[in-house]
């Protein structure tokens, strides 16, 4: 894996997103209320909403336009709802957050 340093965990709030340019479009990196990370692109499998304003509770993620329930640790929509958006790999290390652009996850 290749890992890219994006930044401190302080710099992402507790249950808030930061955005990252990735090769196929815009990453959101998640913090949860207990400081886990995750990665998603930055789009909603219905309609493409940008889940980095969605609200956080949980390990999950509310869609900002149709409220479309996406679990964080696999991109997965919650039933009824069905789609996935892909996600990455990232890890905490030394309280900075790393990411690795290459190692998308495949879709479930």
């Amino acid at each position: 894996m290749s890992w890219l340093d994006i930044c401190a965990l302080e710099a992402i709030n507790p249950l808030g997103a930061r955005i990252i340019t990735g090769p196929r479009g815009d990453i959101a990196v998640f913090r949860t209320a207990d400081d886990q990370v995750f990665a998603l692109d930055d789009r909603c499998p219905h309609k493409g909403g940008p889940l980095s304003q969605g609200l956080i509770y949980g390990n999950r993620v509310a869609c900002p336009l149709h409220n479309w329930q996406i679990e964080l640790e696999t991109g997965s929509a919650i039933s009824p709802d069905q789609g996935c958006t892909p996600r990455y790999a990232v890890k905490i290390e030394a309280g900075r957050v790393l990411l690795d652009l290459n190692h998308v996850a495949p879709v479930q």
